[in-house]
């Protein structure tokens, strides 16, 4: 374990102990070979030679914390390896989808020793490409193949490694370099159900996985009949772990195609989260002992207590991997350990937002207090030319910036005192990711186009349009975009106003100068948004899945979409008007945190604190485990589920330990928001390869084909945000930090606090444990709640 993560767990000690006190570049694990075994194994020499290489550097530096568990018998070693060597599968079959041209794999246990079969499977879907057919009589041929299949069928995968895809975007990939893509499930931290691996990325030519995890509320048997909770954290994470090494063992056994190396993780919300904390933890021995406690293949027990991340196969031993090259993670719900105080900070700093309770407003307060003191301890900086952002607006890039919060009264009243380099970047942030939008336009597909008076645009002045006059039209709210092109909240056009749970129609904007009440607010009443309990899907209809994105929706595992967003009504949502209806007491409720996070901070049975677990800012740059090669996290602008802080000090993590860490707030973007205006996952994965990996072709956004015809809606739908936004010039448009924070507040879906819920909310229920379902954990909030007794004790539901 490195210094800085000694460091931050030393901190969390700390502060833990005072509060329940008073109440009471990799270098452990290395690139895993291309190497395939088998009769149409064509890796090169060295690449096998690395593998070797990187196996043996493993035993020597691995050696960073000794397990608790038995040691792994040669004798288990071989029974896990070949119970999940799909060669010795009598269930697996395959399934060819023509229009997709793809083969499809059906669900197979990727592990030993299952707690809940259903829940931790794995499916593969391949392009149809990298396959010859299937060996039905296991002499090498393939007796079944795209032409002559009728229904699923058992057998072995003849690969073609000598074929090739490319994909949409240009890039080429083979059957033993293609990206393979790993969906991270676990929308709202919850579990996922087994399904098969979607189509959507064959034609890109990329290896798609799908697979299952245990997680909150679930439960299970025991030997006496006695039913117990399971799921908690780190269960999602360790089951996406252990089908990662399932996939890449069978890649080594030549019973699948793909890359053993570039892997990418991605989900939406608690997916988000999970794809972030996967890149995250790539390799660290924290997540072994639960992996090992399943059955993962490739992670195994030493004498000593150390651990063998190897696999041997014809005589040669490879590493095996359980992390990510890269990840694309849309609104992901992280870092929890620093939730409450983010967003109550950012709902704080709006002098204009309408707290439900006296009780809230005062939390935020102090929590943001906490906030404050949390981030200027850290000693943060950034250095101007990997953000590409002027944040000390000197004139250009070449800055690093120390970056702090102030507070001071006078000087920065209308953000209730907060201000300081560290917001500077935050607006500077915002500022950048407006610009973009309005930069991007061209690339917007049937946008319908409207005058200054209303009236829709001809086709031939719409063809007219420069890029300056749509963005003054955007600016001005004179359009409305198309259905397919729409991304809020949960789907098309779900903008943040009148959301479920939310402070009314949120009537009002910026505060700026000039600004009338209520009139071209950011995110109030805006048109599209789904009724309450409603989702919009991507046709502008209504279904269950919560996702505007509909990549992230057909490739969630499982029937449990819950994003994030509090249901109406509880005291988790920011229309809550109740501080808490479970407990009829200040000290009830204070005893019940104090007891909670005393029991969370004790450890579970591996002697781990599972919040730590949980935040991937104690990983990212921990040199027992390794970094990604590059990271990007998409949230939506005006989503309520998470601040944007949390996406900003992730950023500034992995840019610190050299990852290239991209972050977009997508301009009106609810959560988990669509790709928009040219913009996809496989631009990205297809750019981060050329860039990357040698020999790769070098990848640039293909031009927008300008928009000749107008579109057909009837009047502008777009919002005016032209008397907050300063557009004199459209390439460096500008806004103030108070009209930014209120943007922000205008899609607030969570009280306060909004994570570590007083009387538990989604998240409470992730770091239960097999006797409790649901604790509290905040040792922040609950530094608050005891610092701050007689102050909250006289407001608490009093409303």
């Amino acid at each position: 374990m490195n210094r800085k993560k000694i460091l931050a767990l030393i901190a969390t000690a700390a502060v833990t102990a005072q509060v329940i006190g008073c109440g009471s570049t990799d270098t452990t694990t290395s690139t895993t070979s291309e190497a395939t075994t088998g009769e149409n194994a064509t890796s090169s020499e060295s690449e096998e030679s690395q593998a070797e290489s990187t196996a043996d550097t493993k035993e020597t530096d691995s050696e960073t914390k000794v397990s608790s568990l038995q040691a792994t018998s040669q004798e288990e070693r071989e029974q896990i390896e070949a119970a999940l060597d799909l060669a010795n599968n009598e269930e697996v079959t395959w399934t060819y989808d023509a229009e997709a041209d793809a083969w499809v794999m059906s669900i197979v246990t990727a592990i030993a020793n299952a707690e809940i079969k259903d829940e931790e499977g794995v499916s593969v879907c391949i392009p149809g490409a990298y396959i010859k057919g299937i060996d039905t009589d296991g002499d090498g041929a393939a007796d079944i193949t795209s032409q002559n299949y009728t229904d699923a069928v058992h057998g072995q995968l003849v690969i073609d490694y000598e074929a090739q895809v490319t994909s949409s975007n240009g890039q080429i990939y083979t059957a033993s370099t293609a990206t393979v893509i790993l969906n991270t499930g676990a929308a709202g931290y919850s579990s996922s159900t087994n399904t098969t691996a979607a189509t959507s990325y064959a034609s890109e030519g990329y290896i798609n996985v799908s697979c299952g995890n245990r997680g909150k509320n679930d439960t299970a048997t025991d030997e006496n009949g006695e039913e117990y909770y399971t799921g908690d954290a780190p269960s999602c994470l360790v089951d996406q772990k252990a089908a990662a090494r399932f996939v890449r063992y069978n890649i080594l056994l030549g019973n699948l195609p793909g890359s053993t190396q570039y892997w990418v993780s991605t989900g939406g919300s608690g997916g988000g989260a999970h794809a972030t904390m996967f890149a995250a933890t790539s390799d660290s021995s924290d997540f072994y002992d639960y992996q090992v406690a399943v059955g993962a293949v490739g992670v195994y027990v030493n004498e000593d207590g150390t651990y063998d991340t190897t696999v041997t196969i014809d005589g040669t031993t490879y590493d095996l991997s359980d992390g990510a090259w890269g990840a694309v993670a849309y609104s992901p719900i992280t870092s929890l350990y620093e939730a409450d105080m983010a967003m109550a900070f950012e709902y704080y700093m709006d002098v204009d937002y309408d707290f439900n309770t006296s009780f809230q407003e005062q939390m935020a307060k102090y929590l943001s207090e906490e906030y404050m003191e949390y981030i200027n301890g850290q000693n943060l900086s950034v250095n101007e030319s990997d953000v590409a952002l002027d944040i000390n607006g000197d004139g250009d890039t070449d800055d690093t910036i120390a970056l702090s919060i102030e507070y001071d009264e006078q000087k920065y009243a209308d953000t209730n005192g907060y201000g300081g380099t560290y917001v500077d970047f935050y607006l500077a942030e915002f500022e950048s990711n407006l610009q973009w939008y309005l930069d991007n336009l061209d690339y917007a597909e049937d946008w319908t186009w409207f005058d200054s008076d209303g009236n829709a645009l001809s086709d031939e002045e719409v063809a007219a349009m420069t890029s300056e006059d749509k963005a003054k039209a955007f600016i001005e709210g004179r359009y409305a975009k198309s259905t397919s092109s729409k991304g809020g909240m949960g789907g098309p056009g779900g903008a943040p106003g009148n959301m479920a749970g939310g402070p009314g129609d949120m009537a009002g904007g910026p505060g700026g100068e000039g600004m009338p009440n209520g009139a071209g607010a950011p995110g109030g009443d805006m048109n599209g948004a789904p009724a309450d309990g409603e989702t919009a899907d991507a046709e502008g209809g209504t279904e269950d899945r919560s996702f505007a994105n509909s990549d992230v929706a057909a490739n969630s595992a499982g029937d449990t979409m819950d994003v994030g967003t509090p249901d109406a009504g509880t005291t988790q949502s920011a229309g809550s008007t109740t501080d808490s209806s479970n407990y009829a007491t200040y000290e009830e409720m204070l005893a019940s945190y104090q007891s909670d996070v005393e029991e969370v901070y004790s450890g579970d049975k591996y002697g781990n604190v599972i919040v730590e677990l949980y935040n991937p800012l104690n990983y990212i740059g921990d040199t027992d485990g390794s970094d990604p090669t590059w990271i990007r996290m998409v949230c939506g602008a005006a989503e309520g589920d998470i601040s944007m802080f949390n996406s900003l000090n992730l950023q500034l993590a992995f840019l610190s330990s050299g990852v290239d860490a991209t972050i977009e707030w997508q301009w009106d973007g609810g959560h988990v928001p669509s790709e928009v205006l040219g913009e996809s996952l496989a631009l990205t994965v297809d750019t981060m390869y050329g860039e990357y990996v040698d020999g790769a072709v070098k990848i640039t956004k293909q031009a927008a084909e300008k928009q000749t015809t107008n579109g057909d809606a009837t009047e502008a739908t777009g919002t005016d945000i032209s008397s907050w936004v300063n557009y004199d010039d459209t390439t460096n448009v500008s806004f103030t930090l108070a009209d930014a924070v209120s943007y922000r507040t205008k899609g607030a879906s969570k009280s306060t606090p909004g994570f570590d819920v007083i009387d538990y909310g989604q998240e409470d229920y992730v770091f239960g444990d097999s006797e409790t379902d649901a604790r509290h954990w905040s040792k922040w909030v609950l530094k608050v709640l005891e610092e701050h007794k007689d102050e909250l004790e006289a407001l608490f539901n009093k409303g």
